[in-house]
């Protein structure tokens, strides 16, 4: 039986893999091709497989096994779960950017608790200072474009965000050579990643219009939800 579970699991995580980019590209080709302000086919196409596939990611690290950590696991798929609640609020009709930010906010907060679980806050700096950097370059560049009412949820947002980051870099240090390197590297993947995809959101949204704006956000995005979800199962 262990031998038949053993051959099993690869060939479940191949077609989970593949449902994953199948519904990962739904999302994307319908925010491409939606047309503006109105509700068509494709619109239709991204609502549905938008959620649908940050669902399967965070299914994906819930069955993750043998896993990091029990409180590891359960703090990324709150995360996950937080970033599904954002994924909603964000592509409503109607504008709910400041509810998605708080969400996502909360969702950085649960992965920074996963990252403590086997690492201390800022205990190798470097890392930490180089992303909160990144994250005040940022700020600075952007806060011409920034209305008003949003300065300080954007400041807390970007703060929390690049403590994230951060947090990733030092665990990724603290693990180079011993049995939580791989999911260590797959961690830091995924927050500096997910840097990234935000970087994209809020320079398009407040900046300029990026061309194709949505494959480039979303892209980045669920590479970033992949990455965590795979930093979940420990090594063998």
């Amino acid at each position: 039986m262990s031998v038949s579970n053993a051959t099993m699991r690869p060939s479940s995580s191949l077609w989970v893999g593949i449902a994953v980019i199948v519904l990962a590209t739904g999302a994307i080709a319908g925010a491409a091709f939606a047309a503006h302000d109105e509700i068509d086919g494709w619109r239709w196409l991204h609502w549905l497989c938008k959620p649908l596939t940050t669902a399967l990611i965070l299914w994906t690290a819930w069955r993750a096994e043998p896993a990091v950590s029990t409180r590891y696991r359960r703090w990324i798929a709150a995360g996950m779960l937080c970033s599904l609640v954002g994924d909603v609020f964000l592509m409503l009709p109607q504008d709910a950017f400041v509810a998605g930010l708080v969400s996502f906010l909360l969702a950085h907060l649960c992965f920074i608790a996963a990252l403590l679980d086997d690492s201390r806050f800022a205990e190798r700096p470097w890392g930490m200072l180089a992303c909160v950097a990144y994250g005040v370059f940022n700020l600075w560049a952007l806060w011409p474009s920034l209305p008003v009412a949003l300065h300080l949820p954007v400041v807390v947002y970007v703060l929390v965000l690049a403590s994230m980051g951060g947090q990733s870099v030092v665990r990724e240090r603290q693990h180079t050579s011993d049995a939580l390197a791989t999911s260590a590297h797959w961690s830091m993947m995924g927050a500096l990643i997910f840097m990234l995809s935000d970087t994209l959101l809020a320079w398009d949204r407040f900046r300029f219009v990026i061309p194709l704006s949505a494959v480039w956000v979303l892209v980045t995005y669920y590479t970033a939800l992949w990455c965590l979800a795979r930093s979940v199962r420990g090594s063998r």
